[in-house]
């Protein structure tokens, strides 16, 4: 009897680590509107982001990541889905996704359907009621709002006759407060210190359940924990002592060049006068420096709450059987190209933090130079997590860069902006086409901050041929209610040498 009860414990034994090996947990952090503004990307001298920073260290930085749409909701519904704008057609932040897509499968929603216990809270889907389809997960916590806009409408409150209550907005301008335009959307247009402690803000809510869950995670099987910090997405709230961070006076301003528009096509200038009014109200009033210094402190803010998260993770008996993946759903402008907010097909927009930490796999310390995408994460944990294939995917899986780093993948990053317009970024080239057909391409050994529009000089029609290789070859309809665009065919000429770097 004795000797069956080892064989027993001995089967049990190697079926758990067998288990553990094969079906690791994942903890998926996303977090909102954060630009390559993060230490470790080396975006601005003066930002603090000492978790997000440790975070790379534990694993592969993909350090030329970029989302596939610069907006909310359809990057989103990309990254979850693996299925990108120009296949699904959402473009915009209008679209209630599984409405519209009902029967497409997305991360939570396999990893549910192949065992795991999954939960998420806060930001994950688009914030507004409704988006976040409940039966991907077997528990949620609600996101909770700072914003009382966005406070009211999530409780089903009236918004249409919102106004500020006493000492809103905190920034104090007039056209805010009395809800004007500019700014666009002046509901959410403020940013300023809260008195309170970190807990007490709506993301430490959110961390404080995603950390009592890690400290007590499913035994049976294993588990994936979404957690969607809402910062640095506006209004740019957050305690005190990250203002603190960041005199305005010291301010590192970013690299803006005044004539930066006059080489840009007439489609590339009306995407950059997007918003303009929201950029010339803050200058005007001269509250620059105080937006860069919100943004900023809301960004160190988020940082640490990825800490807590991380030190949770590290308290867990999850610890070393874990996947940690950072992700921004898209990056911010604060004047480069005349713009403020995202909504472009530039650097500033489409390039953000992506970190993935997988214990077995990644070393520490990695970093990948070559251009990935968002787009890519869902195939990759797929293989990660030993789970099935899933059909109809746009994206390939990162694990062979995730173990050896210098391979090419092959393909540049793409990112699109409403119907046909689109950017591809590879290690050294960015090149836009517009759905009129304008051009626009940047050098980026030479060029980071893509100051020079080389479309149209001759010398480099055949960069821009090898990259058009990789638009989309349709461009699915939008599905935003009573649109009449119709498909649209990408005319382009195959190429056969390699993928320009």
């Amino acid at each position: 009897m004795k000797s069956i009860l080892l064989a027993f414990l001995s089967v049990w034994v190697v079926c758990q680590l067998v288990f553990a090996s094969d079906r690791p947990n994942v903890l998926m952090i996303v977090v909102d509107d954060m630009n390559d503004w993060v230490g470790c990307l080396g975006g601005h001298p003066d930002v603090k982001t000492p978790n997000i920073d440790r975070l790379a260290q534990r694993g592969m930085l993909f350090a030329n990541a970029h989302v596939a749409a610069p907006v909310c909701n359809p990057s989103r519904v990309a990254t979850l889905t693996g299925r990108r704008p120009s296949t699904t057609g959402i473009y915009d932040n209008s679209v209630v996704w599984h409405q519209v897509l009902p029967d497409v499968m997305t991360i939570p929603g396999h990893f549910k359907a192949n065992g795991y216990h999954v939960v998420g809270g806060g930001k994950v889907n688009h914030h507004m009621p409704g988006f976040n389809r409940r039966s991907d997960w077997h528990d949620y916590f609600d996101q909770v709002f700072d914003s009382h806009y966005h406070d009211r409408l999530a409780h089903g409150l009236d918004v249409q006759n919102f106004s500020w209550p006493q000492g809103f907005p905190l920034n104090q301008l007039a056209a805010v407060k009395s809800l004007s335009k500019p700014p666009q959307n002046a509901s959410e247009f403020d940013w300023g210190a809260f008195d309170k402690s970190d807990a007490e803000m709506g993301d430490g809510k959110m961390i404080d359940w995603a950390a009592k869950f890690l400290a007590n995670p499913p035994s049976d099987k294993p588990f994936f924990l979404a957690a969607g910090i809402y910062r640095p997405h506006l209004p740019f709230y957050a305690p005190q002592k990250y203002f603190d961070l960041y005199p305005p006076n010291a301010i590192t301003l970013p690299a803006v060049k005044d004539d930066d528009l006059d080489d840009l096509p007439p489609a590339g200038k009306k995407m950059a006068e997007s918003r303009r009014g929201d950029y010339e109200l803050v200058m005007r009033e001269g509250r620059y420096r105080e937006l860069l210094q919100a943004y900023l402190a809301n960004i160190s803010f988020g940082d640490a709450l990825v800490g807590r998260l991380l030190d949770a993770l590290d308290s867990s008996p999850a610890a070393n059987s874990t996947i940690v993946v950072l992700w921004s759903d898209h990056g911010w402008h604060f004047g480069e190209k005349q713009h403020l907010h995202k909504f472009t097909l530039w650097e500033r927009s489409t390039r953000v933090p992506f970190i993935v930490a997988a214990p077995s796999v990644t070393k520490s310390a990695g970093h990948c130079s070559q251009a990935v995408g968002l787009i890519d994460l869902f195939p990759t944990l797929n293989e990660l997590c030993n789970l099935p294939s899933v059909d109809g995917l746009d994206g390939q899986s990162l694990a062979p860069q995730l173990r050896d780093p210098t391979l090419d993948p092959e393909r540049p990053a793409l990112t699109t902006h409403e119907f046909a317009n689109h950017t591809l970024r590879s290690r050294d080239w960015r090149y836009i086409r517009y759905a009129d057909g304008g051009e626009e391409l940047y050098d980026h050994r030479s060029d980071p901050h893509e100051w020079t529009n080389l479309a149209d000089a001759p010398e480099f029609a055949a960069v821009k041929a090898e990259l058009a290789n990789y638009l989309p070859q349709t461009d699915a309809p939008s599905r935003r209610k009573g649109n009449k665009k119709q498909a649209g065919t990408s005319t382009r000429k195959e190429s056969t040498t390699a993928i320009i770097r």
